[in-house]
């Protein structure tokens, strides 16, 4: 134990030995290098990840401690006393003063972390300041001129450390303000212009976590930062609120107008009147789509009940047409055998009779009725063909016994005559429209007149 001067004590309990003393087995020891963590201060609370490796010093470079116990240090100005040991002998006693310089140099060395980690540079400066104060009468043995050149470099460096912590807290602060800045600038426009609601709030939520992450920021500069950010934030949330309000509105109306059609189709459904009322159906589709959606719960079950509608009309539309479609497919079978039957009616055999058939073949045919739609042009084509060769039957017949066939042909030569001259009259007259027409007149007499005399002449 030592004094506040420095001596050292014998520890209650024990027998002091006389100064100078070897201790047991003859010998005097030489301290070894040690190494003594210091408490922690509140530097290293504030930067719990600086690191201080406490000093570690050869005691016996810088001083001695005399067999009566007298510790002496070496520095610049020579040799001073530090204090006096007498509770062991001398290599334990520099040790001790050793260890006591150790401690020392790991203030200094913990001063010097807390000044790069940017730690308050006045407190430091404070600090090493008052160390370097205690360094001359100091009970230590050590490098104390070393010492003094580094606390000299901290209070020299601590201005500079303070300027730099100042200058890079209102960096920091700059870029937290602008940060804030767009932010409330993103609020805003969402606020104005986006319609994707969900997306929208999770944002403005999202910007509002991030903004109570930002600190640092002047407090009234902050303040109104903040104003703008729950302004626009509240504007979002009206717009929300009215474009529901209305979306309810217009869903409400959309149910009452689905109702209705409701209503009609259910009325509809039993209709047998197949064209029209599935013209009707497809009108009240057309209307259903246009009216928006109801409310979920109330669209889906109006739907099913239109649909349900719907799907009975359709239903029966679909067993009568299938019905008809069978009807027609059994006439066109029959209108085939009648065919059949009469395939073999031939004027030459006898000009009457084939009429007389012709007669009883159409007549049978009316009878029959319709067939599908698909199978009418061949049906009709095979029918039309056997009336053809009747009906040239009969007008070959018509023109060779016709007695009035060359008085006709020379009528219609004078028709033609007739024409050309009213034309040449107009013409004349600087009518030329009129002796347009005029001609176009003798030009169908003169093919008229052409097939009169082309039928005499065929005789």
């Amino acid at each position: 134990m030592t004094d506040s001067n420095g001596t050292a004590k014998a520890t209650p309990g024990t027998t002091p030995r006389p100064s100078g003393a070897p201790k047991p087995g003859g010998q005097k020891t030489h301290p070894k290098p040690h190494a003594v963590k210091p408490a922690p201060g509140p530097a290293d609370q504030q930067h719990p990840h600086a690191v201080v490796v406490p000093t570690v010093t050869d005691p016996s470079r810088w001083g001695r401690v005399d067999d009566d116990g007298t510790a002496w240090v070496k520095t610049a100005e020579g040799e001073r006393i530090v204090g006096s040991w007498q509770a062991g002998d001398a290599a334990e006693g520099l040790a001790h003063f050793g260890r006591r310089f150790d401690d020392l140099a790991t203030e200094v060395a913990l001063l010097e972390a807390r000044l790069a980690a940017g730690a308050d540079a006045r407190k430091t400066k404070a600090a090493a300041l008052a160390l370097a104060e205690s360094l001359p009468t100091a009970a230590v043995i050590g490098d104390i001129d070393g010492l003094a050149k580094r606390l000299q470099a901290i209070t020299e460096h601590s201005e500079e450390a303070a300027a730099h912590a100042k200058e890079e807290k209102e960096r920091a602060r700059h870029e937290h303000t602008e940060r804030k800045e767009a932010l409330c600038a993103e609020a805003e426009q969402i606020a104005a212009e986006s319609t994707q609601w969900k997306a929208a709030g999770d944002r403005l939520r999202e910007i509002l976590d991030e903004w109570k992450s930002i600190r640092g920021v002047d407090r009234k500069v902050d303040d109104a930062l903040w104003k703008r950010y729950s302004k626009a934030r509240e504007s979002f949330n009206r717009r929300r609120g009215a474009h529901f309000a209305e979306l309810d509105r217009e869903r409400a109306a959309a149910k009452g107008r689905k109702e209705e059609l409701c209503v009609r189709a259910e009325e509809l459904s039993g209709s047998t009147d197949w064209v029209g009322t599935a013209a009707v159906f497809r009108d009240l589709l057309a209307e259903w789509k246009a009216a928006g959606r109801a409310p979920r719960e109330a669209d889906e079950a109006l739907w099913r009940r239109f649909k349900s509608a719907q799907d009975v009309f359709f239903a029966a539309r679909n067993a009568a047409v299938s019905e008809r479609d069978a009807e027609f497919e059994a006439n066109a079978s029959a209108k085939e055998e009648l065919l059949h039957a009469y395939e073999h009616i031939d004027p030459s055999m006898g000009l009457d009779t084939a009429r007389a058939q012709l007669r009883e073949l159409q007549d049978r045919w009316d009878a029959i009725g319709k067939v599908p739609r698909e199978r009418i042009q061949e049906l009709e084509g095979k029918l039309r063909s056997i009336e053809k060769r009747v009906r040239d039957a009969v007008d070959a017949q018509w023109r060779r016994t016709d007695p009035e066939a060359v008085a006709r042909a020379a009528q219609f030569r004078e028709k033609v005559a007739q024409f050309e001259e009213q034309a040449a009259k107009a013409q004349a007259a600087g009518k030329q429209r009129d002796a347009e027409k005029a001609l176009e007149q003798a030009k169908q007499w003169r093919e008229w007149a052409e097939a009169a005399e082309g039928a005499v002449s065929n005789r």
